[in-house]
């Protein structure tokens, strides 16, 4: 029992080093700032590996005063937003789309899960993911739990490395809503080449 808690202790040891700080400054931050015409509310994003049904990434919209993505420990970014510590800035329906078809795929399925908040609960999840810093790979759920627990309504959100874990604690919080998101898109990150061509649905 030992020798496998070492080996994971040595995992996260060596996964804290390679965690990357990233800073926007304070203008491009303000200049992004989108704030969606719709009620308070958290989402959780779960990447499903269509072969295993596994949880492969988490991701977390955050959408109250303005909307952002905290993306931890992902490899998915638009150059036209700001990201401190794995935190997206203006993230409007267009970029929430990119997201979306940026890890859903012919090898992945996107859950998407979304419960009502208060503003004042908006604020605070938002608050703890601004304050979490840079996340490590492979420990996107794991920091999204960290954020979640202690915060009011998110009770059942338990400390865990695993993504359908996470699943699991939205499944049965009050008012959520669900929708799993399928692609045959080929497996090479399409929003990625959207950026690229220059597509007008990414503007």
């Amino acid at each position: 029992m030992r020798r496998p808690i070492l080996c994971l202790a040595l995992l996260l040891t060596l996964a804290a080093c390679g965690a990357k700080s990233v800073w926007a400054p304070d203008a491009d931050v303000a200049r992004a700032a989108y704030a969606a015409d719709t009620p308070p509310s958290v989402t959780l994003f779960t990447v499903l590996n269509k072969r295993s049904h596994g949880g492969a990434h988490s991701g977390l919209l955050i959408n109250g005063t303005q909307r952002v993505m905290f993306d931890p420990a992902g490899s998915w970014h638009h150059p036209a937003l700001p990201e401190r510590n794995d935190l997206f800035y203006g993230m409007t329906d267009k970029m929430v789309n990119f997201y979306i078809d940026y890890h859903s795929r012919e090898t992945f399925d996107v859950l998407e899960q979304t419960v009502p908040v208060s503003p004042e609960v908006a604020a605070l999840v938002m608050q703890r993911a601004t304050a979490h810093g840079a996340v490590p790979k492979a420990l996107c759920a794991s920091s999204i739990s960290d954020i979640l627990r202690g915060v009011p309504g998110f009770e059942a959100v338990p400390n865990t490395f695993a993504p359908k874990k996470l699943v699991a604690a939205f499944e049965i919080m009050p008012g959520m809503s669900s929708r799993l998101i399928t692609d045959t898109d080929a497996d090479n990150n399409h929003g990625v080449l959207l950026v690229q061509a220059g597509d007008p649905r990414l503007d």
